[in-house]
Formats: structure tokens, sequence, C-alpha cells
């Protein structure tokens, strides 16, 4: 099963296992990560599992498509690396994966 090492806002780190086929999102709001919200469900339209993805794991995640996008325009602090965790379907290729999750306002 594929680790996932989230960042809660306050800089705590949990590395978590999480199965695959979950989304990113999925596997946090199921371990209690701090700060993802994910208030529409993982339906992509609320941007409250906002997350920054490592630099080194950007290229290694399926592109943004415009939906995702969209909503991360209206998203507090977003960053060339911002991506909405529900839309990050967790492989095995994803093994060690690191997600900052972004502060909550």
């Amino acid at each position: 099963m594929p680790k996932i090492v989230y960042i809660e806002p306050d800089g705590t780190k949990k590395e978590l296992d999480v199965e695959v086929g979950y989304t990113v999102m999925e596997g946090a709001t199921m371990n209690g990560i701090e700060g993802v919200e994910a208030e529409c469900g993982g339906a992509c339209s609320c941007a409250t599992c906002h997350a920054y993805i490592d630099e080194s794991w950007l290229n290694k995640l399926p592109e943004m498509e415009g939906m995702e996008d969209s909503m991360l325009e209206a998203a507090v602090e977003r960053k060339s690396n911002s991506r909405l965790t529900c839309q990050i379907q967790v492989t095995e290729e994803l093994d060690g994966l690191i997600v900052e999750v972004a502060p909550i306002y």
C-alpha cells in the first residue's frame, strides 16, 4: 500500500498508508488530517482540499484538468504547485508522495 506523507498546516508530518484507488483527499479525511475539509465530498467544487505538492512529485501526477484549475482560482494562496487532493488518485507509483495542506483562513 502506498505511503502518503501529509504535512498539516501547523507543520505536523504524518505518513499514512492509503489504499490504491482512493484519492489523496480520501486518505486525509479518513485519517483526520487537519486542514482537509473536503466540504464537497470530492466533487471538485469547493477547493477545501487544497494542498501544495512537493516539487519533486509534480511531474509524476496527471495533468490538472480545467475544472480543478477553475476551482483553484478561488483558493487562498494558490501556488505553482497547488492541487486539489480530491483530483489525485492514489497509485503504487505515488508511494512517498509529499502533500502540504494549504493553510485554512
